[in-house]
């Protein structure tokens, strides 16, 4: 089965080609961060608009990438939400105007399940069951992935999730957006220990997070220093907030792995790039005897190839789910539970 995939919940345009026999066939991505930077974050109505410029020559690429035609693609997936409405409304309306021209069917794709699925893409893909860490801009989540469309919520963040504390942090620095990779690199030239900020919700029975009060940390530190803040003493900052992230996703990610008796960990999302991140589950893993999973680099962030891979494990499964019915919905929000 051949299944084209597009993404378009937030703030990049990702389409690609799967095949259930030989694999990804073709991908590309284009990313809008250079056009939000001017704002220092997401602007919906601008990230429509890029949407429907970028998303036809993108699909002219990878059409041309794969060497295949419109004839041989079984079905086309799309991101129906959760993300931005008016994004969503673009990819949505080219999958179904699509599906209409090429006689095709088409399946709505939940963007977590794609991000949940997306480690199956790599060379040593994780077998069921496992527990899943989704770290990114909107979500911070721990699940356990029992098969495909079996998710169970184990524990999520009650505010601002890691990718939104990571922007915000951005901000307070001066750094520029997106905020994540900054303060990341950033924190690479701090000093170790130079600045404890608190670890939320480190020590709370339940698997939940909380990221809002780390965030407002850094905030009163800003204001309480005698001093501006130098860049020296910036790093110093943004290495203290990211140790702090990371010991809470590393214990959490850990007490889930406990709680479960599972012995791996897929780790999906944006902030799964994080490299902090990566080097403290990887002696966790170590220390307690579990396996980590990651998506390639390039696919961590939001892509059209966990679109078109998902659309493909859910129609091997439940075939009825594409339907030739090119009325179409999108769900800017919408729980992973109910699906």
């Amino acid at each position: 089965m051949l299944v084209f995939g597009i993404e378009s919940s937030c703030d990049e345009t990702g389409l690609a080609f799967y095949d259930t026999e030989r694999g990804l066939l073709a991908h590309a991505v284009h990313s809008q961060i250079d056009m939000h930077r001017a704002y220092g974050g997401v602007v919906p109505e601008l990230a429509s608009r890029d949407h429907i410029r970028r998303i036809l020559p993108l699909l002219q690429q990878i059409l041309q990438q794969a060497a295949i035609t419109p004839a041989e693609i079984d079905a086309i997936a799309f991101t129906q939400g959760p993300g931005l409405a008016g994004a969503l409304l673009v990819g949505a309306s080219v999958a179904n105007g699509l599906g209409l021209a090429w006689d095709k069917p088409v399946l709505g794709i939940h963007h977590l399940e794609g991000h949940l699925l997306s480690p199956l893409l790599a060379s040593t893909p994780p077998e069921f069951p496992f527990i899943a860490l989704l770290v990114s801009g909107g979500h911070t989540q721990l699940m356990r992935v029992t098969d495909i469309g079996n998710y169970e919520m184990l524990g999520e963040t009650l505010d601002d999730a890691a990718g939104e504390a990571f922007d915000k942090t951005a901000k307070l620095l001066g750094l520029d957006y997106p905020g994540g990779p900054a303060v990341s690199h950033l924190a690479l030239s701090g000093t170790p220990g130079a600045v404890i900020l608190p670890r939320p919700m480190l020590h709370s029975k339940d698997l939940d997070f909380s990221f809002s009060g780390l965030k407002t940390a850094v905030l009163t530190y800003i204001k309480q220093s005698d001093q501006p803040l130098y860049e020296s003493a910036k790093a110093d900052l943004a290495q203290g907030f990211v140790a702090a992230m990371v010991d809470v996703l590393t214990a959490k990610s850990i007490k889930a792995i406990k709680q479960t008796g599972l012995t791996r960990l897929v780790v999906a999302g944006g902030v799964g790039a994080n490299q902090q991140l990566r080097a403290a589950l990887k002696i966790a893993a170590q220390q307690h005897a579990f396996e980590v999973y990651y998506p390639d680099l390039a696919l961590c962030t939001d892509n059209g190839a966990m679109i078109a891979l998902a659309g493909a494990l859910r129609l091997a499964r439940w075939p009825e789910q594409a339907r030739k019915q090119y009325a179409f919905t999108v769900r800017p929000r919408w729980d992973l539970a109910t699906i």
